[in-house]
């Protein structure tokens, strides 16, 4: 189902005042599509990674070699999501436009689950 802004109202979680571009850490969760277990399975109370929970693991540690201004620090992999906290310490190049989009990166296609808004600063 397509998102349609008319039927589809949701309130914003974003802290209102808030400039997301600036300096701190911010907590991040991303879904898979569908919420499908892609990313591996539990089995004995651990988690073991699948090759694309893997590829995200190592993404994530290349985080900050590949954006200068940022640090990571806490993330775990669960099977069809991730958490992890995103410590931004130059706010230069922040903001919505520092991220390719689909064209940058041609057969990697992002789709928010929740819509925007779903990461905010820890409190």
């Amino acid at each position: 189902m397509k998102f349609n802004p008319d039927a589809h109202r949701r309130r914003s979680v974003r802290l209102k005042g808030w400039d997301y571009a600036s300096r701190g850490a911010y907590f991040v969760t991303v879904c898979v599509q569908g919420r499908e277990c892609r990313l591996g399975e539990i089995a004995g109370g651990k988690m073991r990674l699948s090759e694309a929970g893997a590829m995200v693991q190592r993404t994530w540690e290349e985080l900050p070699s590949k954006y200068p201004g940022m640090e990571i620090d806490a993330f775990v992999v669960m099977p069809n999501h991730i958490h992890g906290i995103i410590v931004l310490i130059d706010p230069v190049g922040a903001g919505p436009r520092a991220c390719p989009g689909p064209r940058a990166r041609p057969g990697i296609h992002a789709r928010p689950e929740q819509g925007p808004g779903h990461t905010h600063p820890p409190r």
